[in-house]
């Protein structure tokens, strides 16, 4: 009696395709959903005061804002716009996602806007502990910061998708 080996090689071969399936495919899957929890912990937010009376900004009235036009939210409450000086990755980001251009331009047009008189600056706060304390004593503040920082004092009025 004849044997059929291509059968039998066939066989081992679906065998350890489908052995490789079942170890590749969990490990694609723990990887997107790893990469997507980083990706959202990592996302920038625009937040306030949790006493602000501001629930939600559009990206035109946080352009307004942080770019000098407007120095109130739409319900005429003064606005504070508030930069962290020493996470230059955090507003590097920030300004990328809200206007499109990188720091460096970003800088330059508050220089010309600094010199001309026309427009103020946002504040500078030096870390995140000093934008939490800030945020806790003015209600007026608002600042960027990633999402996995938000914490129970803040109100966040924008995310960045």
């Amino acid at each position: 009696m004849k044997t059929n080996y291509s059968l039998i090689t066939s066989a081992k071969q679906a065998n350890k395709l489908c052995m490789r399936l079942l170890f590749i495919v969990p490990l694609f899957l723990l990887m997107f959903t790893t990469g997507y929890s980083y990706a959202q912990e990592n996302s920038i937010v625009v937040v306030t005061s949790s006493k602000n009376q501001i629930n939600e900004l559009e990206k035109r009235e946080l352009i307004d804002l942080y770019m000098g036009k407007y120095n109130s939210f739409a319900n005429g409450a003064s606005a504070n716009p508030i930069d962290v000086v020493n996470d230059e990755e955090l507003k590097a980001k920030f300004y990328k996602a809200l206007v499109g251009l990188p720091l460096a331009r970003v800088n330059a047009y508050w220089s010309r806007l600094k010199f001309s008189g026309r427009a103020k600056p946002p504040s500078m706060e030096n870390s995140f502990k000093d934008i939490q304390k800030r945020l806790s004593s003015d209600a007026s503040a608002l600042a960027y910061v990633y999402a996995s920082e938000v914490t129970d004092e803040m109100k966040v009025v924008y995310r960045f998708d």
